[in-house]
This record gives structure tokens, sequence and C-alpha cells, in this order.
């Protein structure tokens, strides 16, 4: 009986670590800085395409670097997954 016990208990422990190391791992998969990083840059950039084009060239630069930004973003997330 209490090899039985015994056994339950370190299945229940093991279990119990396989949830907490799985659990980890999606916590470390969601990017939430990133995230709202992308969605920051994503509003700049709406605003950027709405602002009027007479800046001498710079707000089309502008474009372009936050067009950068949003990729490195993405592909700082796809890595930490």
């Amino acid at each position: 009986m209490k090899r039985t016990t015994l056994r339950a208990a370190a299945l229940v422990l093991a279990f119990g670590l396989f949830c907490a190391l799985a659990g980890a791992g999606v916590a470390l998969a969601v990017q939430t800085h990133m995230v709202n990083a992308r969605s920051y840059l994503e509003s700049a950039l709406t605003e950027l395409n709405e602002a009027e084009a007479n800046k001498n060239g710079h707000r089309v630069n502008a474009i372009t670097y936050v067009k950068d930004a949003i990729n490195e973003v993405n592909l700082g997330i796809q890595a930490a997954q």
C-alpha cells in the first residue's frame, strides 16, 4: 500500500513539474512588449501615411524606417518562439 502511494505521489510530482515547465515555455513564447511595440509602430505608420507629403523626403524616409522596424520586431517575435 505504501509503495502505491509513493508511486502515485511521484507521478503527481512529475506531472506537476511537466505542467510547470510547459507553462514556462508558453510564458517565454508570449512576447507582450514586442507585440505592443509592433502595434505602436503600426500606428505610427498609419499616421505617417496620413501626413502631408511636404517634408522634403523625411516623411518617406520615416515610413521606410518604420516598415523596417516592424519587420525586425516580427523577426524578433519569431526568433523567440
